[in-house]
């Protein structure tokens, strides 16, 4: 054992480190240094103990969201209506121009919120920015969540609304997207339509997905109290997840996909940002699909919290993090 460190439960040394003061950095835009320079959300000391504790933490949190779309609609020139794939609630999201070379291609959004927020229009910001910045065609699946429902239910519906889709449009010409608890239903969803011979994407973008429920991984102790998104790996968002699987085993990789099989996955996009604190989960899933030989870029973006490159529209860390996501998609996706 060397310096200040002492023994670890695995083997090693823990690491002891000064409290420093974490400067703003002047290597990202005005519009992302507001973001990243702000404080820890609160919130995430919150600890609802009855559904009703839960709903209202729901509708608070929805109700700016849903406000700020129709200008966020106007500004990125996209629409939305409701629709439905077999019986699971969606969204249809539409740019005003569709990119001619997206005309027969269709994308699957999978919202995320900790698998507890965002139900119904909360869900659409994401969908509304790779319509905008991608000129794509979306359906988002406005699934099912605790307290109605709990696991499996929210990957039910998303399986049963891809394979609702995979009937509108050749699936080589379709891709899957979604961040946080989408990024990890999206890896779920791959797991679940490998092992049941179902068709499969021809690319898919999981954004610093929620891939490890068991807290495993670097940068929950080293992002700690730095991402002010999530703030803590004992945070809200972690206990809205385990709300979730009502008491379900957490490796299971159908809750925790980096513990699953994704050998023969789709070619795949990541993003991080390095204060994420799902950081660790969104490079343990890349290092996965490349030793398995998938086909596999992450993007990491300097001082981003947890999925702040779609916090702000006006930011051009966002226009960037999904332009590179079209791109990926466009090299991929039949025409």
């Amino acid at each position: 054992m060397s310096g200040n460190g002492k023994p670890s439960a695995n083997g090693g040394s823990d690491r002891e480190i000064a409290a420093r003061a974490l400067p703003t950095p002047k290597s990202v835009s005005p519009e992302m240094q507001k973001l990243v320079g702000a404080p820890p959300r609160p919130a995430y000391k919150l600890r609802p103990k009855t559904a009703e504790e839960w709903r209202a933490l729901v509708d608070e949190a929805a109700a700016p969201i849903v406000a700020g779309l129709p200008a966020l609609c106007e500004r990125l020139a996209v629409r939305y209506e409701r629709t439905a794939l077999d019986d699971v609630r969606a969204f249809s999201v539409v740019p005003r121009e569709v990119a001619p070379a997206n005309r027969n291609r269709l994308l699957l959004h999978i919202h995320g919120g900790c698998y507890v927020w965002n139900k119904a229009e909360a869900g659409l910001p994401e969908a509304i920015l790779m319509a905008g910045f991608g000129g794509f065609k979306v359906l988002s699946v406005d699934y099912r969540m605790p307290p109605e429902a709990f696991f499996p239910a929210a990957l039910d519906d998303v399986v049963k609304a891809w394979t609702a889709a995979a009937t509108m449009e050749d699936p080589r010409g379709m891709a899957v997207f979604g961040t946080s608890a989408g990024g990890a239903l999206t890896l779920e969803l791959v797991l679940r339509a490998k092992s049941e011979g179902l068709p499969l994407p021809a690319a898919i973008a999981s954004g610093t997905p929620m891939s490890d429920l068991t807290k495993t991984g670097d940068t929950f102790t080293t992002n700690e109290m730095i991402d002010n998104v999530l703030v803590s790996r004992e945070g809200l968002c972690q206990r809205a997840a385990e709300y979730y699987a009502g008491g379900h085993d957490l490796a299971d990789p159908l809750l925790s996909p980096v513990y699953g099989d994704v050998s023969g996955f789709p070619p795949a996009i990541l993003t991080s940002g390095t204060r994420d604190l799902l950081l660790s989960n969104t490079v343990r899933v890349h290092r996965k699909l490349r030793q398995a030989g998938v086909e596999a870029e992450l993007n990491v973006y300097e001082a981003q919290s947890h999925a702040q490159y779609m916090f702000d529209d006006a930011a051009p860390e966002t226009q960037e993090a999904f332009l590179e996501i079209a791109r990926f998609f466009d090299r991929r996706l039949a025409r």
